[in-house]
Protein backbone atom coordinates (compact mmCIF):
# COMPACT_ATOMS: atom_id res chain seq x y z
CA UNK A 1 0.00 0.00 0.00
CA UNK A 2 1.77 3.33 -1.12
CA UNK A 3 0.30 6.45 0.90
CA UNK A 4 0.76 9.78 -0.46
CA UNK A 5 -0.48 13.38 -0.20
CA UNK A 6 -0.03 15.86 -2.95
CA UNK A 7 -0.93 19.33 -4.25
CA UNK A 8 -3.10 19.07 -7.66
CA UNK A 9 -4.90 21.19 -9.41
CA UNK A 10 -8.64 20.13 -9.95
CA UNK A 11 -9.97 19.63 -13.12
CA UNK A 12 -12.67 22.42 -12.79
CA UNK A 13 -9.99 24.99 -11.26
CA UNK A 14 -7.64 26.86 -13.16
CA UNK A 15 -4.10 25.34 -12.89
CA UNK A 16 -2.41 27.23 -10.55
CA UNK A 17 -1.56 24.78 -8.22
CA UNK A 18 -3.87 25.84 -4.98
CA UNK A 19 -6.08 23.09 -4.73
CA UNK A 20 -4.94 20.39 -2.65
CA UNK A 21 -5.92 16.83 -2.86
CA UNK A 22 -5.31 13.77 -0.58
CA UNK A 23 -4.58 10.89 -1.80
CA UNK A 24 -4.20 8.86 1.71
CA UNK A 25 -7.77 7.85 1.96
CA UNK A 26 -10.49 7.56 5.14
CA UNK A 27 -9.95 4.13 4.87
CA UNK A 28 -6.59 4.40 5.42
CA UNK A 29 -6.56 7.04 8.44
CA UNK A 30 -9.48 5.16 9.66
CA UNK A 31 -6.84 1.69 9.58
CA UNK A 32 -4.11 3.11 10.92
CA UNK A 33 -6.08 4.90 14.16
CA UNK A 34 -7.48 1.76 14.76
CA UNK A 35 -4.54 -0.22 14.39
CA UNK A 36 -2.26 2.16 16.66
CA UNK A 37 -5.76 3.23 19.12
CA UNK A 38 -5.04 6.44 18.59
CA UNK A 39 -7.77 8.83 16.95
CA UNK A 40 -5.55 11.77 17.27
CA UNK A 41 -3.58 10.52 14.07
CA UNK A 42 -3.60 12.69 11.00
CA UNK A 43 -3.35 12.07 7.39
CA UNK A 44 -0.56 14.40 7.12
CA UNK A 45 1.09 12.04 10.22
CA UNK A 46 0.29 9.13 7.92
CA UNK A 47 2.40 10.89 5.02
CA UNK A 48 5.42 11.37 7.73
CA UNK A 49 5.41 8.10 8.62
CA UNK A 50 5.69 6.83 5.29
CA UNK A 51 8.39 9.45 4.36
CA UNK A 52 10.15 8.39 7.61
CA UNK A 53 9.51 4.58 7.04
CA UNK A 54 11.15 4.84 3.47
CA UNK A 55 14.48 6.37 4.72
CA UNK A 56 14.87 3.70 6.83
CA UNK A 57 18.18 2.06 6.55
CA UNK A 58 16.68 -1.66 7.28
CA UNK A 59 13.75 -0.77 5.31
CA UNK A 60 15.35 -0.03 1.98
CA UNK A 61 17.83 -3.15 2.69
CA UNK A 62 14.98 -5.78 3.13
CA UNK A 63 12.95 -4.42 0.18
CA UNK A 64 15.75 -3.04 -2.72
CA UNK A 65 14.80 -5.59 -5.10
CA UNK A 66 11.00 -5.48 -4.60
CA UNK A 67 11.42 -1.61 -4.89
CA UNK A 68 12.41 -1.65 -7.88
CA UNK A 69 9.67 -3.61 -9.60
CA UNK A 70 6.81 -2.69 -7.19
CA UNK A 71 4.68 0.06 -5.04
CA UNK A 72 6.02 0.21 -1.82
CA UNK A 73 4.70 -2.16 1.09
CA UNK A 74 4.31 -0.49 4.46
CA UNK A 75 4.96 -2.34 7.51
CA UNK A 76 3.03 -1.19 10.84
CA UNK A 77 5.99 -0.06 12.89
CA UNK A 78 5.73 -0.44 16.47
CA UNK A 79 6.58 3.21 17.47
CA UNK A 80 4.05 5.48 14.91
CA UNK A 81 4.98 8.71 16.79
CA UNK A 82 8.96 8.39 16.33
CA UNK A 83 8.89 7.83 12.43
CA UNK A 84 6.31 10.28 11.75
CA UNK A 85 8.12 13.19 13.57
CA UNK A 86 11.46 11.79 12.23
CA UNK A 87 9.57 12.04 8.42
CA UNK A 88 8.22 15.27 9.09
CA UNK A 89 11.85 16.44 10.13
CA UNK A 90 13.21 15.07 6.77
CA UNK A 91 9.93 16.37 4.38
CA UNK A 92 11.13 19.90 6.15
CA UNK A 93 14.61 19.54 4.91
CA UNK A 94 14.10 18.07 1.16
CA UNK A 95 11.23 20.58 0.99
CA UNK A 96 12.79 23.54 2.06
CA UNK A 97 16.20 22.87 1.05
CA UNK A 98 16.39 26.67 -0.31
CA UNK A 99 16.11 27.86 3.25
CA UNK A 100 18.72 25.50 5.20
CA UNK A 101 22.27 27.92 6.31
CA UNK A 102 24.83 27.57 4.10
CA UNK A 103 27.24 24.85 4.77
CA UNK A 104 30.43 26.64 5.69
CA UNK A 105 33.00 25.67 3.03
CA UNK A 106 36.49 27.60 2.32
CA UNK A 107 36.44 29.71 -0.41
CA UNK A 108 39.76 29.68 -2.35
CA UNK A 109 39.73 32.45 -5.73
CA UNK A 110 42.58 32.34 -8.06
CA UNK A 111 43.57 36.06 -8.30
CA UNK A 112 44.82 35.69 -11.95
CA UNK A 113 40.84 35.10 -13.29
CA UNK A 114 38.40 37.66 -13.25
CA UNK A 115 35.61 37.13 -10.75
CA UNK A 116 32.87 35.31 -11.67
CA UNK A 117 30.35 33.17 -9.95
CA UNK A 118 28.85 31.40 -12.83
CA UNK A 119 29.34 28.20 -13.66
CA UNK A 120 29.85 26.11 -16.97
CA UNK A 121 30.23 22.22 -15.28
CA UNK A 122 31.77 22.06 -11.76
CA UNK A 123 33.78 18.83 -11.01
CA UNK A 124 34.76 17.05 -7.62
CA UNK A 125 38.49 16.58 -6.73
CA UNK A 126 39.33 12.72 -6.49
CA UNK A 127 38.76 12.56 -2.88
CA UNK A 128 35.44 14.42 -3.16
CA UNK A 129 36.58 16.94 -0.48
CA UNK A 130 37.03 20.04 -3.37
CA UNK A 131 34.51 21.26 -5.71
CA UNK A 132 36.24 23.32 -8.49
CA UNK A 133 33.57 25.43 -9.02
CA UNK A 134 34.65 27.57 -12.15
CA UNK A 135 38.06 28.93 -13.05
CA UNK A 136 37.76 31.54 -10.82
CA UNK A 137 36.78 29.46 -7.70
CA UNK A 138 37.33 26.48 -5.47
CA UNK A 139 35.32 25.56 -2.82
CA UNK A 140 37.08 23.48 -0.23
CA UNK A 141 36.44 21.51 3.14
CA UNK A 142 33.54 19.06 2.02
CA UNK A 143 32.76 16.57 4.59
CA UNK A 144 33.11 13.04 3.31
CA UNK A 145 29.59 12.20 5.57
CA UNK A 146 27.94 13.89 2.37
CA UNK A 147 27.90 11.28 0.45
CA UNK A 148 26.85 8.81 2.43
CA UNK A 149 23.39 10.59 1.60
CA UNK A 150 21.80 9.39 -1.99
CA UNK A 151 18.84 10.13 -4.74
CA UNK A 152 18.66 6.51 -5.89
CA UNK A 153 22.26 5.21 -7.02
CA UNK A 154 23.31 8.90 -6.94
CA UNK A 155 25.05 10.60 -3.93
CA UNK A 156 22.54 14.23 -3.13
CA UNK A 157 25.38 16.50 -3.81
CA UNK A 158 27.27 14.74 -6.82
CA UNK A 159 23.26 14.56 -8.74
CA UNK A 160 23.06 17.89 -8.01
CA UNK A 161 26.72 19.28 -9.62
CA UNK A 162 25.27 16.88 -12.59
CA UNK A 163 21.88 18.90 -13.11
CA UNK A 164 23.47 22.63 -12.88
CA UNK A 165 25.95 22.74 -15.89
CA UNK A 166 25.58 24.16 -19.18
CA UNK A 167 24.11 21.77 -21.62
CA UNK A 168 23.62 22.30 -24.84
CA UNK A 169 20.74 19.25 -26.50
CA UNK A 170 22.22 17.64 -29.55
CA UNK A 171 18.95 17.87 -31.64
CA UNK A 172 17.70 21.11 -30.84
CA UNK A 173 20.48 23.02 -30.06
CA UNK A 174 18.54 24.37 -27.39
CA UNK A 175 20.60 25.75 -24.22
CA UNK A 176 20.26 24.75 -20.70
CA UNK A 177 21.57 27.58 -19.05
CA UNK A 178 21.42 26.86 -15.42
CA UNK A 179 22.98 30.57 -13.87
CA UNK A 180 20.53 32.95 -12.66
CA UNK A 181 21.43 36.65 -14.05
CA UNK A 182 19.36 38.12 -11.05
CA UNK A 183 21.05 35.81 -8.46
CA UNK A 184 24.60 35.09 -9.94
CA UNK A 185 25.94 33.04 -6.84
CA UNK A 186 22.44 30.99 -6.53
CA UNK A 187 24.35 28.35 -7.41
CA UNK A 188 27.41 28.50 -5.18
CA UNK A 189 25.24 28.97 -1.63
CA UNK A 190 22.58 26.21 -3.66
CA UNK A 191 25.69 23.71 -3.38
CA UNK A 192 26.78 25.10 0.67
CA UNK A 193 22.91 23.78 1.88
CA UNK A 194 22.93 20.82 -0.08
CA UNK A 195 25.58 19.78 1.69
CA UNK A 196 23.81 20.65 4.92
CA UNK A 197 20.65 18.98 4.01
CA UNK A 198 22.85 16.11 2.95
CA UNK A 199 24.37 16.08 6.79
CA UNK A 200 21.17 16.95 8.75
CA UNK A 201 19.66 13.88 6.31
CA UNK A 202 21.96 11.98 7.59
CA UNK A 203 21.70 12.32 11.10
CA UNK A 204 17.65 11.96 11.04
CA UNK A 205 18.11 8.60 9.57
CA UNK A 206 20.80 7.48 12.45
CA UNK A 207 18.33 7.98 14.77
CA UNK A 208 15.50 5.85 12.51
CA UNK A 209 18.10 2.47 12.80
CA UNK A 210 16.91 2.49 15.95
CA UNK A 211 13.72 2.07 15.61
CA UNK A 212 12.10 -1.19 15.27
CA UNK A 213 10.37 -1.95 12.34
Amino acid sequence: MLLVVQLNASPSTPTHGTHRTENITDWALTHYQNHYKDNTITKWAIFYYTYGLLHHPDYCEKYVANLKRELPRLAMAPDFGSFSKSGEKLADLHLNYEQQAPYPLKMIENPKVQFSLKVEKMRLSKDKRQLTYNDFLRLEGIPKAVFNYKLGNSEALEWVIEQYRVKIDKRSGIINEPNREEDEGYIMELMKKIITVSLETIKVVLTLDDLVL
